[in-house]
């Protein structure tokens, strides 16, 4: 069994309605490629909006799932989750999981209205019903 909070963060991950890019992550540059790096060295690609993009999903992916589990924890300690279905549902590998699908999630192009977004439910929420409230703003149309 899911935990409510659970589906509601991988709907806000996932209902940010871009596609990933085809090619997955930052890739590896040849040698040569012109940055000025010696060869070997991999420089970093990505733009500034991007490098802040994945920093706020990074800094935001333990909380979430965090949350997650103290979900989890509620729903056991009010009798609607037995023992075993929190044991399952929060077990190290599925903690595990729940981040990487978050971060597959949000690591996406995103407008820097977006990444703001991003930032600012980190550093202003820290109880988890105010942070998934502040991360579903990533999916509101931008004011005009």
């Amino acid at each position: 069994m899911m935990s409510p909070f659970l589906a509601v963060t991988l709907v806000v991950a996932s209902g940010l309605g871009f596609t990933l890019a085809a090619c997955g992550g930052k890739q590896p540059t040849p040698a040569g490629n012109g940055s000025g790096d010696p060869p070997g060295v991999v420089s970093d690609t990505r733009t500034e909006l991007e490098r802040r993009r994945d920093a706020g999903c990074e800094k935001l992916e333990p909380r979430l799932v965090q949350c997650a589990v103290d979900d989890a924890k509620a729903e056991l300690d009010a009798g609607r989750m037995s023992k075993k279905d929190y044991d399952l549902n929060t077990a190290p590998e599925i903690r595990a999981q729940l981040g990487k699908k978050w971060m597959e999630g949000c690591q996406v192009e995103m407008s820097s209205r977006q990444v703001r977004v991003l930032e600012v439910c980190f550093e202003s929420e820290t109880q988890c019903g105010p942070l998934l409230g502040c991360l579903e703003h990533l999916n509101a149309a931008p004011a005009k």
